[in-house]
């Protein structure tokens, strides 16, 4: 078999094209007629401003870059203003929105930082509300799915601060990787979840057959959620049944009401990171790369496996067409069945309009149709199960198929709706809005624990676990002072049974 021609460049030329890739998708240099299709964008329910503009526009990106990049310009052409769109990495939308806060330069419509609770920035004022800009608000919401629209969540003192156009049934730590180098390595990870061992040994072969050109295994390194939510979602599939979510859900065990940081099937995973570099089998360079440069290695035949999420399909499909690729369920450790994964209710991908932008009336304009169902269509047409449209119908008449399809039933197959102490207690937003990630967080230890800056998976994770802890003690006695009803008693619940859904009668019976 002739070899492809990428497997022959040298690592240096790899890196390069992968820096570049992120820069480009940074850059939001996607063409607008990318994957072309005009949209029938109806008249506003309401005069808009005749004073036209410019809306500033910034998110995480992939697969929703591709849709804006379509979308946008038809928009902005109907409404008569402009719109500006910057798609970025995660770690870039970490920096620049706290600093454009400050400094007063911020997009009218944004994406908060990963790990800040939402009831934080509209205490400390970096937000309005949509009430005012999306006409008839009330029979807008009432439209989407039961529980994506909450309060201390997305809704604050009676009004709606964030909107979600995107549902939150996903995982973003899946097992995508090259058939062609799985298959030399004896494997198919269709025929059923790999274990730990088998990761790591194809991981082990892969690297061998690649003789220097190419490794098992890549991850975005320096992009550091992305080590949280590995350990985090192995943890789960593990059984260390846990919430997802913003800090007063994720990692708690609501059988107990206690984070699950040091549990054994936190640290194996932790483990098999550790083994993947230690075997060799891990890509040179990881800490030099985020997610979208070490997802754009993958196609150019540098790694063998990535675990990420299915915002991969679309990108790929655009930029690598011809490239076979599979994604699968995420692994379990050795001996174990398969545990479910949880999600608090509520979407995802939530949009925030800034407390100084002039741009409500176009922003919520544009917001209310994308909530419809042909909005949902249009989103989900292109978009895919990179980022689900919401709207299950919308999903269904959307015809989508291959990868996308798999991925949608995967996650339909793997998810379940979990507790959320939020829905049971109003007050916890309270907690919410008062809470602050420990620092260390648990990503910056696991990333520390891989680079070798930490020592001791076992220490270390029971020390952050306790600053978790005391992290939401502390939390939930400022709420108090304030004069909020809340108890840690509210994160345990006795009814939950972790293979079911847990439903609004289930909050009944408490």
């Amino acid at each position: 078999m002739k070899k492809k021609k990428e497997l022959k460049i040298s690592r240096r030329t790899v890196m390069k094209g992968a820096l570049a890739a992120g820069a480009m998708m940074s850059a939001g240099s996607i063409p607008s007629k990318l994957f072309a299709g005009e949209y029938n964008i109806p008249d506003p329910l309401k005069p808009l401003p005749t004073t036209g503009g410019n809306m500033r526009w910034i998110d995480s990106g992939d697969m929703k870059g591709v849709f804006w990049k379509k979308l946008f310009p038809e928009y902005a052409a109907s409404r008569g203003i402009t719109i500006e769109y910057d798609g970025l990495p995660w770690k870039e939308i970490n920096k620049i929105v706290p600093i454009a806060i400050r400094n007063g330069t911020v997009h009218d419509v944004f994406q908060l930082p990963l790990g800040m609770d939402p009831g934080v920035a509209v205490a400390e004022g970096w937000v309005q509300p949509w009430d005012d800009y999306i006409e008839n608000i009330d029979e807008w919401l009432a439209a989407f799915p039961s529980g994506v629209y909450l309060p201390g969540v997305n809704q604050f003192n009676g009004k709606t601060y964030g909107t979600c156009l995107t549902a939150n049934k996903r995982t973003g730590t899946c097992l995508l990787y090259s058939e062609k180098y799985m298959s030399e390595a004896g494997y198919d990870p269709q025929a059923g979840r790999m274990t730990y061992s088998e990761i790591r040994d194809a991981a082990k072969k892969i690297t061998k057959n690649g003789n220097g050109q190419y490794y098992g295994w890549i991850i975005g390194g320096n992009q550091v959620n992305r080590w949280e939510d590995v350990v985090h979602t192995f943890g789960q599939v593990g059984g260390a049944h846990s919430g997802r979510g913003g800090f007063t859900n994720r990692h708690i065990n609501f059988q107990n009401g206690k984070f699950q940081i040091a549990s054994d099937q936190y640290m194996e995973a932790v483990e098999l990171l550790l083994q993947l570099k230690s075997d060799g089998s891990a890509f040179p360079g990881v800490m030099s790369m985020n997610a979208p440069q070490a997802r754009a290695l993958m196609p150019q035949g540098a790694a063998g496996m990535i675990f990420q999420g299915p915002w991969c399909i679309g990108v790929w499909g655009r930029d690598a067409p011809d490239w076979k690729y599979g994604i699968a369920s995420e692994p379990v450790p050795d001996g174990k069945e398969a545990q479910p994964l949880y999600i608090a209710e509520g979407g995802s991908n939530t949009f925030w309009l800034s407390a100084n932008s002039t741009m409500g009336p176009f922003a919520g304009d544009l917001i209310r149709f994308m909530g419809t169902e042909q909005g949902q269509i249009y989103w989900a047409q292109t978009v895919g199960a990179a980022d689900p449209a919401v709207n299950p119908d919308a999903v269904a008449k959307a015809g989508l198929t291959g990868p996308s399809a798999q991925a949608l039933s995967m996650f339909a197959e793997n998810i379940l709706v979990g507790p959320n102490p939020i829905v049971r207690n109003k007050d916890v937003g309270i907690v919410a809005a008062k809470s602050r990630v420990p620092d260390p967080s648990l990503a910056l230890v696991i990333q520390g624990l891989y680079t070798g800056q930490l020592k001791g998976v076992e220490a270390q994770l029971k020390d952050c676990n306790q600053r978790y802890e005391d992290a939401l003690d502390k939390a939930v006695e400022e709420a108090r002072a304030d004069g909020a009803n809340v108890t840690r008693d509210d994160w345990v619940f006795p009814n939950w049974d972790v293979y079911s859904n847990y439903g609004a009668e289930k909050y009944q019976e408490l």
